[in-house]
């Protein structure tokens, strides 16, 4: 397999210019018509009231721009985020744009573009905006490191440690490093089992610590230019070595005696490495060609452990499940952008992918007399995906309009053996159009159709346990993606470089909407629900408060609302989406914009220059999202989540921060209602209540190049 994707490059390598020719190009310029309308230019000299380290630093402080760091998805294009380096995406998926930025020091960023509409052949994937990180030219050695210490009053301390190199050898320009940390949470928890009366029948506590090793990442990032052509490598290593253990003890009504003693111990192995490689070279006049090559792999080897103990202490029952997941992913993609007719710039990219996760469960019980063996349907099983992608678009110059439309079509191969033999076949067409009116810098206004095909998790084909809940997630080897029709429309106005509004309307027409599916009257599986809809709007927003009489101080607001449609498979009736269960993402205030109601952040930031020093707090909070199941209706809710921190450079150039994290430590709220069988016409069986929470934290890190 590997030799297939491998070829197209080192056919491209073997027809380079001697080495001898290699040298570093300048930064891209962008055009004076370019500047006008579509780039919003922001000098390195810009930051420096920010007293930036890195380029992440210098990025986070762009009015309007909210980094993106792609999803982990199937396919290359739309995992890339929103971030270019000298006019290209990086070609990996693993290293996320934010941990590479993190490694540039801020010294070697010459401007930062914000880049609104295609310029110089710049693909921005359907996106409204991406940052264009331009790099000085012969920049010197630089070596970047970070160290923190995070207390957190629900885990043991948690120190960490990365360093990088970047520096430029023999015409190679690189950056090599290494980061390791301990791998250290917490969290605790009551919960009240009640009746269908509403009675309290049983009381529950969890006391959950977790410790181990994690290499966040070993990696190398390399680009050299061989005469024409550019070379550019990325690579990482990362690895997790972890055990979480739970003490969860049960007392049920009258409430006397030493009640039940639940163990969980989850151990987790997981490994993962990532090879990508590209070539990008001028063909012929106004024809430039690239090809790009990602390699994946990835284990994970989990296995969970129940012990229950009666009120003597005696152990009543022994549960284990290990898990051994292996998945690949091997991408060769080929890009070419013509710039031949006057107005038009037309590009083709044509995508291979071939997909694979191997999995296998082994589950077995012992009650005391010895271990019995538990089959759980869909536990070991292979499936594959070969895939095809190609779109061909134009990006046409109209004076102040420019209107980029294109075909695309998407076609695959899907195959499961093991405890489910089944192949299907896919075929999509995905027809794409942007309209953008830009009469000045300051002022934008976009208008996008599109259809999008969702990308599948190849983990919702396979079965797993849930000891926690005592319960199965059973895997669909029938689940196919669903597609969407998108309609947004956007403005952008910008009052100078830092203040900004945004404001997008959208509306997603969604056909075979993936959500949960009824299998039986107590067991479901991800899958296509029907077609439903989507819509809502979205506002950004940066504004200088020096007015305010605060001087160096900034708001940044991040504002989501939506609303949705769909027919439950259950009732009949129609309802919104199912919402992501559990706190994923919350803990960094990240990932707000779920399948929920409303969700909304809002920054504060004051820099007193002369004192080189800064303070800011961060509020979000998001509505509660429900999660639909055959017999059970979950509700997963949290109050607002605060942060704040101080941070100084006044010694030896070094960023020192302390922030407080989580300060409120805000309750995470899951409410279950289980039914006897499905809940549209059974009585209910029992309600669970439970009130998690994941503990405030002090983290003091300190970062500097040299």
């Amino acid at each position: 397999m590997m030799y297939r994707w491998g070829y197209p490059l080192l056919l491209c390598a073997s027809v380079l210019p001697d080495p001898v020719l290699a040298q570093i190009t300048e930064p891209p310029v962008a055009s004076a018509t370019d500047q006008q309308n579509l780039v919003v230019d922001y000098a390195a000299d810009y930051f420096d009231r920010y007293r930036p380290n890195t380029a992440l630093d210098m990025v986070g402080q762009l009015p309007g721009f909210q980094l993106d760091d792609g999803e982990d998805i199937r396919g290359f294009a739309s995992a890339v985020g929103n971030i270019l380096i000298n006019d290209e995406y990086t070609s990996a998926k693993q290293d996320l744009p934010s941990a590479i930025l993190a490694r540039i020091p801020a010294s070697q960023v010459e401007r930062i573009e914000l880049i609104r509409g295609e310029v110089r052949n710049i693909d921005l994937h359907g996106r409204a905006l991406v940052a264009n990180i331009i790099l000085r030219a012969n920049v010197p050695t630089a070596v970047r490191w970070d160290a923190f210490l995070e207390d957190n009053s629900a885990a043991p301390l948690k120190p960490g440690l990365s360093m990088s190199l970047s520096d430029v050898v023999a015409g190679i320009e690189y950056n090599v490093g290494m980061g390791v940390e301990r791998d250290s949470s917490g969290r605790y928890a009551s919960e009240k089992i009640l009746n269908s009366s509403g009675t309290i029948t049983e009381t529950r506590t969890e006391d959950t610590s977790e410790s181990g090793l994690k290499i966040s990442g070993v990696y190398l990032n390399a680009s050299r230019w061989m005469g024409a052509t550019l070379l550019q490598l990325n690579s990482k290593f990362n690895m997790t070595d972890s055990e979480r253990d739970t003490l969860n003890p049960r007392l049920k009504a009258p409430f006397t005696g030493a009640g039940e003693l639940v163990t969980l111990v989850d151990k987790e192995k997981n490994s993962q490495f990532e090879l990508g490689m590209d070539a990008e070279r001028e063909l012929a006049d106004e024809l430039t060609g690239k090809a790009i090559l990602l390699l994946f792999r990835e284990q994970r080897q989990p296995v969970s452990t129940q012990r229950n103990f009666d009120s003597t202490a005696k152990q009543t029952q022994l549960r284990e499940a290990s898990t051994d997941n292996q998945r690949t992913e091997a991408i060769g993609r080929f890009e070419f952008d013509w710039a031949g007719i006057t107005d038009h710039s037309v590009q083709l990219n044509a995508e291979a992918a071939y997909n694979e996760l191997d999995g296998s469960l082994t589950q077995f019980v012992d009650k005391g007399q010895g271990p019995v063996t538990v089959a759980v349907p869909g536990a070991n099983t292979r499936v594959e995906e070969m895939r095809g992608d190609f779109l061909l678009k134009d990006t046409w110059s109209l004076g102040l309009f420019k209107l980029d439309y294109g075909m695309g079509a998407e076609t695959s191969t899907i195959s499961q053996s093991g405890d489910a033999e089944l192949e299907r076949n896919f075929f999509f067409l995905k027809p794409q159009a942007v309209l953008g009116y830009s009469p000045n810098q300051g002022n934008q206004t976009r208008i996008r159709l599109a259809r999008e095909v969702a990308q599948l998790d190849f983990n919702d084909f396979v079965s797993s346990v849930v000891l926690e809940d005592d319960d199965l997630a059973l895997g669909n080897p029938n689940l196919q993606p669903d597609t969407t029709w998108i309609a947004e429309l956007g403005h952008e106005r910008r009052f100078g470089k830092l203040s900004v509004i945004k404001v997008t309307l959208f509306h997603h027409w969604v056909s075979d909407v993936m959500d949960l599916l009824p299998l039986t009257p107590t067991f479901e599986v991800p899958g296509n629900i029907g077609d439903g809809r989507r819509w809502g709007v979205e506002i950004e927003n940066t504004l200088p408060l020096e007015t305010l009489g605060l001087t160096g101080a900034r708001l940044d607001v991040k504002l989501r609302w939506q609303d949705s449609s769909v027919v439950d498979p259950v009732t009949g009736e129609h309802r919104i989406f199912s919402g992501q269960s559990g706190d994923g993402g919350y803990r960094t205030l990240a990932n707000l914009s779920r399948n929920n109601k409303y969700s909304f952040r809002i920054d504060y930031r004051q820099d007193f220059e002369q004192a080189r020093m800064a303070w800011g707090w961060t509020a979000a909070e998001r509505a509660e999202r429900p999660v639909y199941k055959v017999n059970e209706l979950e509700l997963n809710d949290e109050n607002m989540a605060i942060n704040t921190f101080v941070e100084t450079t006044r010694w030896f150039d070094t960023k020192i921060r302390l922030s407080a994290e989580n300060i409120l430590n805000y309750t995470i709220q899951r409410n279950r209602t289980v039914f006897t069988g499905a809940r549209d016409n059974s009585p209910v069986d029992f309600y669970a209540n439970r009130e998690r929470h994941i503990g405030y934290r002090f983290v003091l890190s300190l970062s500097g190049s040299f």
